[in-house]
């Protein structure tokens, strides 16, 4: 892959610049996902007591996590070429208030097809929220920078279970409070924020840096100048082989293929272990405390770890090694957790899945928005989050049926072990394509 170019003095333009587009948007858009993603996994502990009270067996339970992906990856597409008609500022704001009203309705769910349909409106609700986000992020970092931007913002995922898993809990505890059970409570509290930040999206976030009133016109000048340069670089090299126009073309196209097999290994691993980790620590007999203190801690590491990846990164300017090598790892380690069926082993590969899920973002993302030009950004990176996510279904029902079958997690996570094998090798191949067809245009 041919390096990006990240000189060693920095312009203080730049420096400047960016560390107020960091502080202006990051937080806010971070704190966003971590909402985001405590309203689509905390299912995993309310199952704790909803799955009995409502009668749902593994096998349920597991298609109906799953189902958020269906209907999440058929309105992926339609809602990033939204984003892009209406702006980033109102069609977030729109997507955050809809997930929030909807994940509020799982407190009133009463059966199985209920909690189907609840969580099929809740995948269509907060679709395009990521991607939308990734293509946002576009549209203020250059290319050098968006492998720790990204990192930074996805930290959101694992401090969103690092965070949530006591606090939800916590909130099951809440059992009975104004004729309520505690599973009810948990849904409509973690509900309320996603609203509020909706509103609140709409208020404070711009479209792009030409709406961006906290920029100086010298900082508003530069960074346009240097994406439009960038974008400009793009069109007319090698640097991104899928170049076309048309959405089917780019739905079509081997890279973004590639690039979303490649995404469903991690994806499907991380959407599969925070919704069923809860149920997979329970099992060893712990009260709901534990289990929450327990399922922290992988998530706690992974949020270190991934942002110290993505830094590594930028400042190596790779990104092939840089995604493959934590598939490795996420590959080898969901196909350890057959070797033991003691607690303590079974914190440790968890640990090690779930920071390898986390760390593969990051540099995975950054890659992506590289082998995609301007005019495929937008339908390119959804595509490629929503073929992605169909792992998160496949896993989480496939573990499902399997425990109901064989009682074991472990032989459950042995389809995502093989995908993110597949993905591994994928990507080290296609990196290898690239560095040819790159080095053949320069040449």
């Amino acid at each position: 892959m041919a390096p990006t170019h990240v000189p060693d003095a920095i312009p203080e333009i730049e420096r400047a610049t960016l560390r107020k587009v960091t502080w202006r948007i990051l937080p806010f858009l971070m704190f966003a996902y971590f909402v985001a993603f405590v309203d689509r996994v905390n299912a995993g502990f309310a199952a704790l007591q909803m799955n009995h009270d409502i009668g749902l067996s593994a096998a349920q339970f597991g298609l109906g996590g799953g189902l958020f992906y269906v209907s999440y990856v058929l309105c992926e597409v339609p809602s990033n070429i939204a984003m892009e008609r209406f702006g980033a500022r109102i069609w977030i704001a729109r997507i955050m208030i809809t997930w929030g009203l909807v994940s509020a309705a799982m407190a009133f769910v009463v059966g199985p097809y209920s909690f189907y349909a609840v969580r099929l409106l809740l995948g269509a609700s907060e679709a395009g929220f990521f991607p939308g986000v990734i293509l946002y992020l576009t549209y203020w970092f250059p290319r050098a920078y968006r492998g720790r931007i990204v990192a930074i913002f996805m930290v959101a995922i694992p401090i969103s279970s690092f965070l949530g898993s006591p606090i939800s809990a916590a909130i099951l505890d809440t059992d009975g409070m104004l004729g309520l059970r505690g599973w009810q409570w948990l849904f409509i509290l973690e509900a309320a924020p996603a609203v509020l930040l909706g509103v609140l999206a709409f208020a404070l976030l711009p479209n792009g840096p030409g709406t961006a009133r906290w920029l100086t016109p010298q900082q508003c000048a530069w960074l346009q100048e240097r994406l439009a340069a960038e974008r400009a670089s793009v069109v007319r090299g090698a640097a991104a082989p899928a170049k076309h126009r048309s959405v089917w073309e780019v739905m079509r196209n081997r890279y973004v293929l590639a690039a979303s097999l490649i995404y469903a290994g991690a994806s499907g691993a991380s959407q599969c272990l925070s919704l069923w980790q809860p149920q997979i620590i329970k099992s060893f007999g712990l009260t709901n405390l534990e289990t929450g203190l327990l399922n922290s801690i992988p998530f706690g590491i992974a949020s270190v770890l991934m942002i110290l990846w993505g830094r590594s990164s930028d400042r190596r300017r790779e990104r092939v090694w840089h995604t493959a090598l934590p598939l490795a790892l996420l590959a080898l380690s969901l196909a350890a957790a057959l070797a033991t069926a003691q607690l303590l082993p079974t914190i440790l590969i968890l640990c090690l899945a779930v920071t390898a899920t986390y760390m593969v973002k990051g540099p995975f993302w950054a890659l992506s928005t590289e082998w995609l030009s301007a005019g495929t950004a937008a339908a390119g990176i959804a595509q490629i989050n929503a073929i992605g996510n169909i792992g998160g279904f496949v896993g989480t029902y496939l573990l499902g049926v399997i425990k109901d079958a064989t009682g074991s997690y472990p032989l459950g996570l042995l389809p995502l072990a093989a995908l993110s094998a597949v993905g591994c090798l994928l990507v080290l191949g296609l990196g290898r394509s690239r560095d040819r067809a790159v080095q053949s245009a320069t040449a």
